[in-house]
């Protein structure tokens, strides 16, 4: 049975107060009882702040990015053994914004992937197409390059510490989000590329899903058979908003 996962990518956003909030917040509205996996992703100068507040609970804490060099001369970078230090458990790979932004390819977000599981990290691996691919019918051959570029890198096994997140990029930040059914479709997939190299490995993966995910839709989203839990992005700054999509998972 996968257990339902739900990480909070609070982007760009915050400040110590308002990271302080946020914080407080979590810690009194989910106990350790929550039948679900918690997890958020602060910009990388709030990781030490979160790691201290949330060092006695449940709630797990990540990066949002993280370099595929271990160290040298590149600025600005941080690397998955400075993440490991504050006791980071999770790395997002391959988010959208990264890519377009930042011109990543598959090849980086493979080498990203790897440098976050070489420490110990779980990546969090971000596929999805864009509006013009889906309209073009081309949506689950773009999200399946993406999930083979990294199964080609990394091997099948790797994702045994491993979550996938399907965020179609239309979805993220627009408030539109793909249909329950939409998503479905798309996470059946993804497990079908797996389970055609490994049935067993494809069975324990955990599928998240993204874009605009919120109270009022996470429940519906989470009774489908494949999506085991959400990214959350905006929804992820506002404490209700947050606490109820993970009480959804329960």
């Amino acid at each position: 049975m996968r257990r339902c996962l739900v990480v909070g990518n609070w982007k760009m956003h915050g400040t110590i107060a308002a990271v302080d909030d946020l914080v407080a917040g979590l810690k009194h509205e989910l106990n350790d009882d929550i039948p679900v996996d918690v997890a958020v992703c602060p910009p990388f100068i709030f990781i030490p702040l979160v790691a201290s507040a949330l060092s006695d609970t449940a709630i797990a804490w990540g990066a949002q990015d993280v370099s595929e060099q271990v160290e040298g001369a590149r600025t600005g970078e941080v690397s998955a053994a400075m993440l490991l230090e504050y006791d980071c458990r999770y790395a997002i790979v391959g988010h959208s914004e990264r890519r377009s932004c930042h011109g990543e390819t598959d090849a980086d977000v493979a080498a990203k992937f790897i440098a976050a599981q070489a420490v110990g990290l779980t990546p969090i691996l971000c596929v999805g197409e864009s509006l013009e691919q889906r309209e073009t019918g081309r949506a689950l051959e773009v999200v399946e390059a993406q999930v083979k570029a990294v199964l080609a890198a990394a091997g099948v096994d790797a994702f045994a510490t491993a979550v996938v997140a399907y965020e179609p990029v239309w979805a993220i930040g627009t408030g539109k989000t793909a249909s329950p059914a939409e998503a479905q479709a798309v996470h059946a997939h993804i497990r079908q590329v797996f389970s055609a190299v490994d049935a067993e490995r494809a069975g324990k993966l955990s599928i998240l899903y993204g874009g605009s995910v919120n109270a009022g839709n996470a429940a519906e989203l989470f009774a489908k058979p494949d999506i085991d839990g959400a990214l959350v992005g905006g929804a992820s700054l506002k404490i209700d908003e947050f606490t109820a999509i993970c009480k959804a998972g329960g």
